[in-house]
């Protein structure tokens, strides 16, 4: 998608060294557009902790890309046991985000392809790299599938309404700053744009980190798409009053029942929507389901982060980013980063295979190759 005008991936190798990868460090968005460059296995798990980098695609991709650097990392060190120091390596990337599914999904399939290679570290190298820049080609492919799928849905809406303008609401940032490249959540809507639909975008700020209003609106307002920031708390408002069409968000973990683990928040708006009878969808990839789990409430772990991120608020302020604390000082805050949407409120997934109901059935459907 473009910045400025200009093409860009979320996350890359620098071209003039390989053994860089860089990375959008989305901290400093909307108000500064910084290029952050991962030299060491540090500075990917710490980008992936701290959400540098943020959303389930490019978590995953980053991942793998963390293996790759983890091998450079072994032949600099002359390390011994090279098996060992990445399956050492795996579990320190793995532990960043215990929610993101796509993260534990890239890391071991990286291992899957190492182990063979025993100690040749040379091979090694060559392979973690190959994989990583796989994971990422394919995260793109997949996203614009996901929109090419579900336009279909914007597009029957636009029809209904005689081409009036098609609003739709989202939540947190599942657009391709949380991706590779053209977003999951967002792929339809970039695509409509594309086609000449008329769309608008109802973006949740989606507190406590703010990556709707922070994020989403940024990027859809540099790819010159109409939206308008609102407050997490007015999304049920807009629906009682017919102000939204359709709802389409992402997915951090889902299950192979149809059970959505997403940004806190999400669930709230799956039970308005419900209520309001408005089409809620979930648009994810194939690495974005966890075919280890059927319950998503009892069994989908819930990341719980730094409470700081609820008491204090970032922003500009003559000129500078700067943290502010909004709360009383010595209250204690606690900060759950997901919660879980049951399937029974999920109109349907759409993902790079097509459209299908939020159920085991409508699951296997579009992939049959997992069932055991």
């Amino acid at each position: 998608m473009d910045v400025n005008g200009k093409p860009y991936r979320t996350i890359w190798l620098k071209s003039d060294n390989p053994e860089i990868v860089q990375v959008i460090d989305q901290r400093f968005l909307p108000h500064q557009f910084v290029i952050e460059d991962l030299v060491t296995l540090e500075d990917v798990c710490d980008a992936i902790a701290s959400m540098h980098v943020r959303g389930a695609g490019v978590i995953g991709a980053s991942g793998a890309y963390g293996m790759y650097i983890a091998s450079l990392e072994a032949k600099k060190n002359n390390i011994s046991g090279v098996q060992s120091f990445l399956i050492s390596a795996s579990e320190k990337l793995k532990a960043t985000r215990p929610t993101a599914v796509n993260l534990s999904w890239a890391v071991n399939r990286q291992l899957e392809a190492i182990i063979p290679l025993k100690d040749d570290i040379e091979a090694i190298i060559t392979k973690t790299l190959q994989i990583a820049k796989t994971v990422a080609d394919e995260d793109v492919n997949f996203c614009q599938n996901i929109g090419k799928h579900g336009v279909r849905l914007i597009e029957e809406i636009s029809q209904r309404k005689q081409g009036e303008t098609v609003n739709i609401l989202t939540h947190c940032n599942a657009g391709w700053l949380g991706c590779v490249d053209n977003g999951t959540a967002t792929s339809p809507i970039y695509e409509a744009h594309r086609r000449g639909i008329k769309v608008h975008v109802w973006v949740d700020e989606t507190r406590p980190r703010n990556q709707g209003s922070t994020l989403t609106a940024w990027e859809l307002g540099q790819q010159g798409i109409n939206h308008t920031i609102i407050p997490d708390n007015a999304g049920g408002h807009l629906m009682q009053h017919g102000l939204v069409d359709i709802v389409i968000v992402g997915s951090d973990r889902t299950t192979y029942t149809g059970d959505v683990a997403n940004k806190i928040g999400t669930y709230l708006k799956a039970v308005a929507a419900k209520d309001n009878n408005v089409p809620f969808y979930v648009a994810l990839t194939y690495s974005a389901f966890d075919w280890n789990i059927s319950d998503g409430v009892k069994q989908i772990p819930i990341e719980q982060r730094d409470a700081t991120e609820v008491k204090y608020i970032k922003g500009l302020h003559e000129g500078k980013i700067k943290e502010v604390l909004i709360a009383p000082e010595n209250s204690p805050a606690a900060n759950y980063g997901f919660d879980v949407t049951p399937a029974r409120l999920i109109t349907g997934l759409i993902t790079e295979r097509g459209i299908c109901q939020a159920s085991k059935e409508g699951i296997f459907s579009l992939y049959p190759e997992k069932i055991n």
